[in-house]
């Protein structure tokens, strides 16, 4: 009995040899290996189970921290300026002020030099009556409180003055610390890149040639010029059938009004990235939905639909764009990008991806 096992593995062998064998006699085609049945890829693009987008959710977690970071650091860069601007202005004021009072009081101290100080006493008793006695002691009343406050203006201009220099230095110290943040970020998201593209075959980097012309409307932002966080809170209008944020649907109707009308789907409750958070969308190259590569008007469709978003990317606050195996960062322009399994979606050429904060 144990010798049967075997004997019927050998037949099964022989078996398929023969029919292997049959079919190149007829000259019947074999069907071709599948990709999905090579090994696997690794690294920062090997595509996460049951998600397309291609790369991983380390990698795509880095370029969403590096974009947020780099957004944030700029957002504040842009309110320091700002500030140095209105600063700037507020310390010329107070130094004109301040020459204006330094002048009176220099006025005031040359005038008792070339008279010379009237005492107190000696103003009080030169009067003939009781009438001038009065009269005298207001006018030295008023002198003095004249003199007083002069000199308290002056010393409060140049109070104020030093305070508005010590915050011009301030914000000027602010905006280097920010421009700081933002090279730190680009090189954490370009870095990030050339680790994930190290391991890929077949990634060029390279810009994406698109027009538009197009200006989006600003989505809202805070009074300070950043954006209020958001959830997924809004219904997606897409077939995806799920939430979505009111930023990402305001770039999806944004870019629905430039023209950009075919087929989008936004919300998957599965996978990584931020298709889950209700904060990304996929808009398809082709008329007829996702397909193959986009190729001839369907791909210039994708081309200029990218251009549009990295046109009015701070107005839509843009994370990252995805199109034809390259990616737009707000901190580095386009960079190469692959999702490692070679196929339409993970590598991105039949669908334009978009993140929006």
């Amino acid at each position: 009995m144990p010798a049967v096992a075997p004997v019927r593995r050998t037949a099964a062998r022989l078996a398929a040899l023969l029919v292997a064998a049959l079919a190149l006699a007829l000259g019947v085609a074999t069907a071709p290996v599948s990709p999905a049945s090579a090994a696997p890829p690794t690294g920062l693009l090997a595509a996460a189970p049951g998600d397309d987008e291609g790369g991983t959710p380390a990698l795509r977690a880095q370029l969403d921290a590096a974009s947020k970071g780099w957004l944030e650091a700029r957002a504040a860069l842009n309110r320091s300026v700002s500030r140095q601007q209105q600063l700037t202005a507020q310390l010329k004021t107070i130094n004109a002020e301040l020459g204006v009072r330094d002048a009176k009081v220099g006025e005031i101290a040359g005038l008792a030099y070339r008279t010379g100080r009237l005492g107190t006493a000696a103003a009080l008793l030169g009067s003939s009556n009781p009438e001038g006695f009065m009269d005298r002691a207001l006018t030295l009343q008023q002198v003095a409180a004249h003199e007083d406050r002069a000199l308290r203006d002056l010393i409060d201009t140049r109070d104020q003055a030093t305070r508005t220099q010590a915050a011009l230095n301030r914000e000027i110290q602010e905006q280097r610390k920010q421009v700081a943040v933002m090279a730190k970020r680009k090189d954490q998201a370009e870095r990030a890149l050339k680790v994930a593209n190290n391991r890929a075959t077949g990634t060029a980097g390279g810009s994406v040639q698109g027009t538009s012309r197009a200006n989006a409307t600003p989505a809202p932002r805070n009074a300070d010029g950043s954006w209020p966080p958001e959830s997924c809170s809004v219904s997606d209008p897409t077939p995806a059938d799920g939430c979505i944020t009111p930023r990402t649907l305001h770039a999806l109707q944004q870019a629905k009004a430039a023209g950009f009308t075919r087929y989008v789907s936004c919300y998957r409750p599965s996978g990584s990235g931020e298709h889950p958070k209700g904060r990304a969308c996929d808009f398809a190259a082709q008329k007829d939905g996702f397909g193959g590569v986009a190729t001839g008007g369907d791909k210039t469709y994708g081309n200029n639909l990218a251009a549009y978003f990295i046109r009015n990317a701070d107005a839509l606050a843009v994370l990252y764009v995805i199109w034809y195996k390259q990616i737009w960062l707000p901190s580095s322009g386009w960079k190469a990008y692959s999702g490692g399994n070679g196929d339409p979606s993970s590598d991105h050429t039949n669908h334009v991806h978009l993140s929006v904060y």
